[in-house]
C-alpha cells in the first residue's frame, strides 16, 4: 500500500513531467468542487424527501435536488461525528485509521482527500466546523495538522451557534463568527468561491456547519417563527415536538445558506464546471424510537442527505439513485468524477459512473458500525450491519441483532430478525455482512478490546475526554 509520502512524491513528480513535454496541449480545467455538509442532520427531514413539516420551507435545498443526483440510501457508516469526518477525509473505515471514538488525534500519515486534490493541481479551502484535531475543542490547529487545506477558518468543535470562535489561516488569535455562524461561514465561503471563480487553477472548499446539531432553540428568531411545536407532525415511530420544532428552525436557516451559495456559484459563471454536494455526517434520532442523537444502527441515525449536482455529467440531473453509498466511498467518488485516481489507501467504492450513467446497481450493500457505544449512548450495542437499497441487517455481539424491510416497514417498527420465515433472507443478509467484515479484517471484537489495541484512555462513559 502505498504511503502518504510516497504517493504525494510519486503524483507530483508525473504532473511536471507532463508539464515538460513539449507541444503537449492543455488539458481542460478540472471541475471545482464545492462539499457543504451539516452536523446531525437526518436524511427524512428535507421537504423534497417528503417530510409534511417542512414542505415549501426548504426551497433552495428542494430545487438543488431537482437539478441534482439524490442518492435516497446514503448512510454515515459510522453515525458519529469524528469517525464520519476521519473517513470522508480518507476513503478509509474506522478500524483502519483507529478513527472510531470522537475527539480523536487524526493520524499524521493518512493520505487526505485534500491531498490528493491539491497534487492534482486544486486550491483547497475549509470552513467550519472540523473535529479531528484531538487537541483541545478550542485550540488552534497549525498548518501541519490541516491534512491539505491551506485556506483555513476553522475550529475543532462549538454549539454555541451564536458566539461561535474560529481561527484564520495561520493567525492563533481567536476570532469569532458575527451572528449566527452558519451565516457568517456561508458569507465567508461565497467570497472565497468569487475570489476562485476566475483563476486557472480549479478549487476544492469545504463547508462544514454545525448546525441542526443541538441545541435545537438557537437558530435566528424568524426562523424559530416558522414552526410552532404544537403542529409539529410527529413520524410513527415517535419523536419530540419541542426539540422537533428547534431542529427544523436550523434546517430553514441551512436553506437560505444554500440558496445563497447556488446563487453565487450561478452568479460567478462556474456552474457547469463544479461539483455542489450537500449532505450531513450522520442523522438525528429525535425521540424517534424512543432514541436520542445518533450511534444507533436506525435509519434516523444513519441515512442522510446526499445531493450530487454537476452539470456536465449529463445523467446527473433529478434522478434518485437507490443504491446505498457509504462514507468511504464518498472520497473516491468525487475523485472519480473530477477525472483523478485515487489512491491505493481508500477503501470504498468509486461510484462516479452510477452517476455519469443513470444506471443503479441497486443490490449493492454498505456497512453500518457502532464501533465502541460511547457519551449518549454508553450504553448502547457495539453492532455491524449492512443497509441495502431495501433492507435494514444488524448483529450484535450476541448474534442477530435487527432486521427491517425498509419497504415495507419505512419507520422501522416491526424486527424481522427473529421471525422462522425471515431465515432465509437473514442468512442471505448475514452472507452479505460477513463478505464485508471479511474484505475489511473486522474481526467484530468488543469495544473495549478496540480501545486497548489502540491504547485509547477513555472515561466513565467510554469517550476520550476532551479539553475546551
Amino acid at each position: 500500500m502505498m504511503s502518504r509520502r510516497a504517493f504525494i512524491g510519486t503524483t507530483a513528480a508525473a504532473a511536471a513531467a507532463l508539464q515538460c513535454k513539449p507541444g503537449m496541449a492543455a488539458e481542460p480545467k478540472r471541475p471545482n468542487l464545492v462539499f457543504v455538509f451539516a452536523d446531525q442532520l437526518r436524511a427524512q427531514a428535507m421537504g423534497y424527501a417528503g417530510d409534511p413539516n417542512l414542505e415549501g420551507k426548504t426551497p433552495h435545498i428542494d430545487r438543488l435536488a431537482a437539478e441534482s443526483v439524490d442518492f435516497s440510501n446514503a448512510v454515515s457508516t459510522a453515525p458519529v461525528c469524528t469517525p464520519y469526518r476521519a473517513s470522508l477525509l480518507t476513503g478509509r473505515y474506522p478500524l483502519t485509521t483507529g478513527m472510531f471514538l470522537n475527539d480523536l488525534e487524526f493520524p499524521s500519515g493518512e493520505l487526505t482527500i485534500a491531498e490528493v486534490y491539491k497534487e492534482a493541481g486544486y486550491d483547497t479551502g475549509y470552513i467550519g466546523k472540523w473535529h479531528l484535531d484531538g487537541q483541545g475543542r478550542s485550540a488552534y490547529i497549525p498548518p501541519e495538522r490541516r491534512q491539505g487545506f491551506d485556506y483555513w477558518k476553522v475550529l475543532e468543535c462549538t454549539h454555541n451557534y451564536n458566539a461561535s470562535a474560529y481561527y484564520a489561516g495561520n493567525d492563533p488569535t481567536k476570532l469569532q463568527w458575527e451572528g449566527y455562524d452558519a451565516i457568517a461561514q456561508t458569507t465567508d465561503a461565497q467570497a472565497y468561491i468569487k475570489d476562485h471563480a476566475g483563476v486557472e487553477k480549479p478549487f476544492v472548499l469545504f463547508l462544514s456547519w454545525g448546525t441542526p446539531h443541538n441545541p435545537y432553540q438557537t437558530a435566528p428568531r424568524k426562523y424559530q417563527e416558522m414552526f410552532d411545536p404544537e403542529k409539529i407532525k410527529l413520524r410513527p415511530n415517535g419523536g419530540s415536538r419541542k426539540d422537533l420544532a428547534g431542529y427544523y428552525a436550523h434546517i430553514a436557516a441551512m436553506d437560505d445558506c444554500m440558496g445563497e451559495l447556488m446563487q453565487t456559484i450561478d452568479d460567478a459563471g462556474i456552474r457547469d464546471n463544479t461539483i455542489l454536494v450537500f449532505t450531513s455526517d450522520h442523522g438525528d434520532m429525535l425521540g424517534s424510537q424512543g432514541e436520542q442523537r445518533k450511534q444507533k444502527p436506525w435509519d434516523e441515525s444513519v441515512c442522510v442527505p446526499f445531493l450530487v449536482r454537476y452539470p456536465q455529467a449529463h445523467g446527473a440531473q433529478g434522478r434518485k439513485i437507490e443504491m446505498p453509498i457509504g462514507t468511504p466511498d464518498i472520497m473516491p467518488t468525487l475523485l472519480g468524477l473530477s477525472g483523478i485516481e485515487s489512491p491505493s489507501t481508500v477503501e470504498g467504492d468509486d461510484v462516479a459512473e452510477v452517476i455519469r450513467n443513470g444506471k443503479d446497481p441497486s443490490d449493492r450493500a454498505v456497512m453500518i458500525q457502532c464501533v465502541a457505544p460511547f457519551g449518549e449512548w454508553r450504553k448502547g450495542k457495539e453492532y455491524r450491519g449492512i443497509r441495502t437499497a431495501r433492507y435494514t441487517y444488524a448483529r450484535d455481539l450476541n448474534g442477530p441483532w435487527l432486521l427491517y424491510d425498509n419497504k415495507r416497514d419505512p419507520y422501522q417498527q416491526t424486527n424481522l430478525v427473529d421471525q422462522p420465515e425471515q431465515s432465509e433472507l437473514r442468512q442471505r443478509l448475514d452472507r452479505k455482512l460477513n463478505a464485508l467484515l471479511t474484505e475489511q479484517n473486522d474481526e467484530f471484537l468488543s469495544g473495549k478490546a478496540y480501545i486497548a489495541k489502540w491504547g485509547y484512555t477513555v472515561n466513565g462513559s467510554g469517550a476520550v475526554p476532551y479539553r475546551n
